[in-house]
């Protein structure tokens, strides 16, 4: 009698479930996230499995190449196709996910997604290092412009308390304003949200030039696209006209 499996990983423990063909429940449990203990789970449990199923993360290519290496027929389930089936779900909780999946693989409503093999992976890692590099830097200027500006609207409504109308400004411009309003030391406006705010914008003044320039730098590494063969009407050749 074949087996149907469906797996809730997590990152210390997954959630494995096993029915008939017939959906009966055979077994439920948990196991920790290693390839080995997963495998001898389902060895024991569904040793006539037809299909093992688990939804698309972080860790799904790794888990599907390393159940294939040992002829599991797994199936990485689309996440948001999954999620619409478990969501009708009254209980929510791991082990009903994985019962859940095992479901959707039993009855085959579940959309397969193609994970890349190792080979095609290598090649698009040639450079990883520099793609992670730029989007944490990315990353982290935006969290930096996002901390300053809710200093900056948080200075703002301490200012309007005391009935204070401050002009639209920026950068230094902010600063000087702040000043010029309430004056060093006033109690509206602590000295930690001025130190806070100046080494936040020197923070994230420092990332907007680095982030210019690697954009800068990547156009000109960016190949020229010639154009195409011909010239415009009156420079000696003729365009063809579409239509005619």
């Amino acid at each position: 009698m074949k087996q149907y499996v469906g797996l809730d990983v997590s990152q210390k423990e997954t959630s494995v479930c096993v029915v008939s063909e017939t959906g009966q429940v055979i077994f439920e449990g948990k196991t920790k996230s290693d390839p080995g203990d997963r495998t001898a789970v389902i060895r024991k449990h569904a040793p006539h499995a037809a299909r093992i199923g688990f939804e698309t993360g972080s860790m799904a290519s790794w888990l599907w190449h390393e159940l294939r290496r040992v002829d599991l027929p797994v199936v990485c389930i689309d996440a948001r196709h999954a999620h619409a089936a478990l969501s009708v779900r009254m209980n929510k909780s791991d082990q009903n996910d994985a019962r859940g999946l095992a479901e959707l693989v039993r009855v085959g409503w579940y959309r397969e997604v193609k994970v890349k093999s190792e080979e095609s992976q290598k090649k698009a890692r040639r450079k990883p290092e520099e793609s992670q590099r730029i989007r944490s830097m990315l990353v982290a200027r935006s969290r930096l412009v996002g901390i300053r500006r809710d200093i900056e609207n948080q200075v703002r409504s301490m200012i309007k308390e005391y009935g204070l109308l401050f002009r639209r400004a920026v950068g230094l411009q902010f600063r000087n304003e702040v000043d010029l309003l309430v004056g060093e030391g006033h109690r509206s406006v602590p000295s930690s949200s001025h130190s806070c705010w100046s080494t936040d914008r020197y923070a994230s003044s420092k990332a907007s030039s680095t982030t210019r320039y690697v954009a800068k730098l990547s156009l000109t590494k960016r190949p020229v696209v010639s154009r195409p063969a011909g010239r415009r009407r009156g420079d000696g050749l003729d365009v063809p006209s579409h239509g005619r």
